[in-house]
């Protein structure tokens, strides 16, 4: 037999030579990218030593109260320091969050205020530091440590968050971490404002800064910052906002020192842990409250902020004892080349939120209040991303994530015995704004974005209305922030703002809180643009609770050819203020009128265009026609609904002139209504047979499972897909590309009428 056929079997390597192997192995690591290990689990990390001895030493209800109490000011005014300073839009109005993170890296206390979302998604690169850069002698971690990031992939958001981390040691020991983090915007992309939805992979958006060192000696190193100025459109802005979350990194680290100094570190160490396991053990004992059942829902996005098509936010929501699992499995596959996909750890940071903010939110804000619940997702799906795929638009589909995961939640909530807060549909969840870049009228280069995503409307709850325009879904102690502060440094004006949009509101027993009107127009500069990116033109982002409407779709309207500055000075009685009356009216003669799906890409405005956009409503909750007559009569004087609309909705009948309700005549109707469902519905065998079709429609470009085959996930078409566990690409042919395509179509067919004529 052939002696290279003959298998060899080598001594085993003893403890020594492994050991030499794996220092090796280390030594020579080529790449430290986002590590699995780290970016899968949100859970708490096992107590160490310190904590260990620490609890033994101080566990005192009330010393641990008022510890709390001390660190969770400190974070307050932290947070109102980057608010108060802070140059990003993003600082001003509250898209900012400050924390404390026990020395393992969980967070433990976060400000009152803020970004609940990062609450579930900066533990992470500080257990990147302390795995990799701790022990490295080429960096290490000492006191007077400061460590900048903002790649999402490294546990983010999306790449226009900035997060300043900084240790805190107590006589030479680690004791704790603090960090600032702010939605800054613009971050060098490929589209000003740093969300760019045009980008078709990571190299396309922008700075990708995984943790590194940047401050040393708690001074920022300025070979570093230049580096990072000269990589975006507004250095000013880098510098001044790396300092702002440097200092309040350091007003915390102020307060925390005041701890230790009157209390001493086992306190604030036992502090930090019992605080976290307390809350940990609270929501495992809410949960086991409870039913146990199962509770389906799906939430659809119409684009992928280039083209239209239909994709699926899938979740299944079980709870059984103390176990709450989130199964997102079958939402549709990743997207090779575009950016609306996004990580787990952002999914698990926007469902966090849902518990924080709507269902317990008399809980410490922190890691521990989402960590026992789980998470099940397809691998290289829209919810949990390769590391390849883009994720600059994450919003779109944690945003959509979250609203599956709060109308499931709610169906729980509504049977639960004992409740923290009301029983609520699901809040507007799209950032319908304008986000701008060019040459200011200043001469300044800027990309950023306005505030008008924080007005979301929010869904209505078990016993009133929604309110109008309150917050964004990731905020809800946000600001909408003063448009005409902002007018002072961009060349643009918003000529509508926080007008209340007609009709578009979401109906129910109760209604949802209505968004409003912004219409844009660029003044004093011939090299500025604005962008969108967002959904719902063509199909709502939500759905409505227990019998209540989802919101409306809402598009992007253009009016191009006009000038309107020169129409308010000469002919201001042509000017409208909302984009119905624009849109249907068109008072500007020669211009053009169009409308486009909400996902622009960074678009040129010449001086006087028109860009009209909408803040979304919130889902309504409940029957219509249970909705008391006076509640819709209060609409229309409001504004938010028209006669016609709230006749045919509500079934009220009440005299155009006057508004006076006929109560008599609306009970007819709405028992002529009662009669009429009766009429339309058939038996549930005869419904499903009708409803469930084996596969998507031809026409339909459709992405994600069709109905409860979570195993087969279509990719376009339905002759298109793949098997869940087996990803492969997903790629989007250009629009250009499609354009060109039917255009030549078109003119083959003209041709062909010409030579048939001939």
């Amino acid at each position: 037999m052939n002696d290279i056929a003959t298998p060899v079997t080598g001594k085993k390597p003893s403890a020594e030579e492994l050991a030499l192997i794996k220092k090796f192995l280390s030594d020579t690591t080529l790449f430290l990218g986002p590590d699995p290990e780290i970016m899968q689990n949100h859970d708490l990390m096992p107590r160490d030593d310190q904590e260990e001895a620490s609890i033994a030493q101080v566990s005192d209800s009330h010393t641990i109260a008022k510890i709390r109490d001390r660190i969770q000011s400190g974070c307050d005014e932290g947070y109102e320091m980057v608010e108060q300073m802070g140059a990003a839009p993003g600082a001003k109005w509250g898209d900012v969050i400050t924390g404390v993170y026990s020395a393992s890296g969980d967070l433990a206390i976060a400000s009152a205020g803020g970004v609940l979302i990062f609450s579930a998604l900066v533990h992470h690169p500080i257990k990147f530091i302390i795995k990799n850069w701790m022990n490295d002698p080429t960096v290490g971690v000492r006191e007077g440590d400061g460590f900048i990031h903002n790649d999402s992939r490294y546990g983010n958001v999306h790449n226009t968050d900035q997060s300043m981390i900084l240790p805190i040691f107590h006589e030479g020991k680690l004791v704790c971490w603090v960090a600032s983090t702010v939605h800054e915007g613009e971050n060098g992309a490929i589209e000003p404002g740093g969300m760019p939805s045009m980008a078709e992979s990571p190299s396309d958006e922008g700075l990708k800064m995984s943790p590194f060192k940047v401050v040393e000696n708690y001074e920022i190193k300025r070979d570093i910052l230049t580096f990072l100025q000269n990589s975006v459109r507004e250095p000013k802005l880098q510098y001044e906002d790396m300092k702002v979350k440097l200092f309040a990194c350091l007003r915390i680290k102020q307060r925390i020192q005041e701890t230790l100094d009157t209390d001493g570190p086992a306190a604030l160490v036992s502090t930090l842990r019992l605080t976290m396991e307390n809350v940990r053990a609270e929501v495992k004992r809410r949960i086991s409250e409870w039913p146990d059942m199962s509770v389906r829902t799906y939430i659809i996005q119409d684009s992928t902020l280039r083209e239209n098509c239909v994709v699926k936010i899938n979740c299944k929501l079980t709870k059984t004892g103390d176990r709450l699992i989130f199964d997102f499995r079958g939402s549709a596959p990743e997207f090779t080349n575009r950016p609306t996909n996004t990580i787990v750890a952002g999914l698990k940071g926007m469902l966090a939120q849902v518990f924080l903010c709507y269902v317990w939110p008399d809980l410490p804000r922190g890691q521990a209040a989402f960590a026992p619940i789980e998470v099940i997702t397809d691998p290289h799906s829209i919810v949990n991303c390769s590391y390849d795929a883009p994720n600059s638009q994450s919003l779109m589909s944690i945003f959509t994530g979250f609203t599956a995961g709060q109308h499931a939640v709610a169906k729980f909530l509504y049977s639960c015995p004992e409740k923290y807060t009301k029983v609520h549909a699901p809040t507007f969840n799209m950032i319908n704004t304008f986000i701008w870049g060019g040459v200011s009228q200043h001469g300044e280069t800027l990309g950023n974005l306005c505030a008008d995503l924080n007005g979301m409307g929010a869904g209505a709850t078990v016993d009133r209305d929604g309110e109008h325009a309150l917050a964004p879904i990731f905020a809800t102690m946000a600001d909408i922030g003063e448009q005409e502060l902002n007018e002072e440094d961009v060349p643009f004006l918003q000529l509508v703002s926080k007008k209340m949009t007609r009709d578009a509101v979401a109906p129910g027993k109760y209604r949802g809180g209505q968004g409003y009107t912004m219409i844009v127009a660029t003044k004093d500069s011939e090299q500025w643009g604005f962008m969108t990116t967002c959904q719902g033109a063509k199909i709502p982002p939500l759905q409505g609770l227990f019998g209540g409407y989802a919101c409306g779709a809402y598009p992007l309207s253009k009016v191009k050819g006009v000038d309107v500055y020169d129409v308010l000075q000469n002919e201001p009685h042509k000017f409208k203020h909302s984009i119905e009356e624009i849109m249907n009216e068109r008072p500007f003669e020669g211009a053009s009128y169009t409308t486009h799906h909400m996902g622009m890409g960074f678009e040129i405005s010449k001086r006087g265009e028109l860009f009209m956009i909408s803040q979304g409503a919130g889902a309504g909750y409940g029957d219509l026609l249970e909705r008391d007559p006076a509640g819709v009569i209060r609409d229309i004087e409001e504004g938010l609904i028209s006669p016609d609309v709230a006749e045919r909705l509500y079934k009220v009948r009440f005299d155009r002139a006057t508004l006076a309700i006929n109560y008599e005549a609306t009970d007819a109707a709405r028992s002529e209504e009662r009669q009429a469902r009766k009429r339309r519905g058939v038996p549930y065998a005869e419904f499903i047979k009708r409803w469930n079709k084996p596969a998507p429609p031809e026409h339909l470009m459709y992405f994600g499972c069709w109905g409860d085959d979570v195993a087969k996930l279509y990719m376009g078409s339905q002759h298109d897909y793949r098997e869940a566990n087996a990803p492969k690409p997903n790629y989007m042919r250009h629009p250009k590309d499609v354009r060109i395509e039917e255009l030549e179509q078109r003119l083959a067919a003209l041709g062909a009428l010409e030579d048939e004529k001939q």
